[in-house]
């Protein structure tokens, strides 16, 4: 029993260093075979020459399109409409009525406030005469003549009253749907109708704060709107004096021409803003650049070998990245396979 045991027990050690064996000879196979990938077999890479070029610096941006100018349209003062002098969604000009609101009520007062005022007038004019004769005191003749003062000023009243019961165009401009007939008991709080002014469109957009200072009024920018292939042009007049701090962005707002009438207030708008034009850029497509923690990084070869050398970037466009610092003209930037790359990793670069 014992001879066995023995046997049994040469048997397991045996197998147990013959595996052994195995697994250190597959990790050392594995190990040569990764450092000869890593250091020996080159990884064919696509690559251009940097070169420099005039860059146009242009900022896309979605903004707003607003009427020039626009307005509701209310009545100051309650009663019926008796006329209204407008037609639906058809352009009126400024001082134009717009509807008349009844004022029999109105007027029948201005009567009685001109029939007051009348005799206050006479009774300041005898008071005065009867001061000038001494036959009645100075406080007597002030009573009079605040009398005819007060009575002045409720005709006044009633008649700046008279005239708002017609209520006109602020300015030339489209009308919209009215939302009255006549007959209608209206009040201040009814809404009639909405009078905007489209022959030119204001344009509102937001900057990031790090270009505040290249915009400035009087600028020219491109911009488009949903539907229509047509490239627009309006001009910077008004830049908002503070950034916004919740989203450390500038507003601006530029105006254009709206002569024949196919844009509208309340569509969106993709701006083009120039800005500085630079010039020896270097301009390099995105794929080469490899965001990390630190910022950015791009590879270029260096006598066979790859190279990491970080960068900083701007402006972004659909295919290319303008690189302020890091490249210079006559490196060779790898363009493929960046992502894989190691630094010191041996390549073949292709040369676009």
């Amino acid at each position: 029993m014992k001879v066995k045991h023995l046997i049994y027990t040469l048997l397991i050690v045996g197998i147990g260093s013959f595996i052994a064996y195995r697994i250190v000879s597959n990790k050392s196979k594995n190990d040569d075979s990764k450092k000869f990938n890593d250091k020996g077999k080159p990884t064919t890479v696509n690559g251009i020459v940097v070169k420099t070029s005039t860059f146009d610096n242009n900022l896309s941006l979605s903004g707003s399109i607003e009427a020039n100018e626009q307005v509701e349209i209310h009545s100051e003062v309650s009663g019926i409409v008796e006329g209204i002098f407008f037609t639906e969604g058809t352009n009126v000009t400024k001082g134009q009525v717009l509807f008349k609101v009844n004022d029999i009520e109105l007027k029948a007062q201005l009567r009685q406030a001109a029939t007051r005022e009348g005799l206050t007038t006479e009774n300041e004019r005898r008071a005065k005469l009867l001061l000038q004769k001494e036959a009645i005191s100075q406080e007597e003749y002030d009573i009079a003549r605040a009398d005819n003062a007060s009575a002045q000023a409720q005709s006044q009243l009633i008649r700046a009253q008279i005239a708002k019961t017609s209520v006109k165009a602020p300015f030339s401009g489209k009308i919209g749907l009215r939302s009255i007939s006549p007959g209608t008991y209206i009040t201040p709080t009814v809404l009639v109708a909405k009078l905007v002014n489209t022959s030119k469109l204001k344009i509102t957009f937001s900057i990031p704060e790090k270009y505040a200072a290249q915009v400035k009024n009087g600028s020219t920018i491109d911009f488009t709107v949903s539907g229509s292939n047509k490239t627009y042009n309006a001009k910077i007049y008004a830049i908002e004096p503070e950034v916004a701090i919740e989203t450390r962005t500038l507003q601006i707002r530029a105006i254009a021409d709206n002569v024949d009438g196919k844009l509208f207030p309340g569509t969106f708008a993709d701006v083009k803003l120039p800005l500085n034009i630079i010039k020896d850029a270097i301009v390099v497509p995105t794929e080469a650049i490899i965001p990390v923690q630190s910022g950015k990084k791009v590879y270029i070869a260096n006598i066979g070998k790859a190279k990491e050398v970080m960068v900083e970037a701007t402006t972004r466009t659909d295919a290319s990245i303008l690189v302020l610092s890091g490249l210079k003209a006559g490196d060779t930037l790898i363009t493929s396979g960046v992502m894989t790359l190691k630094n010191d990793a041996p390549i073949i670069v292709k040369v676009k």
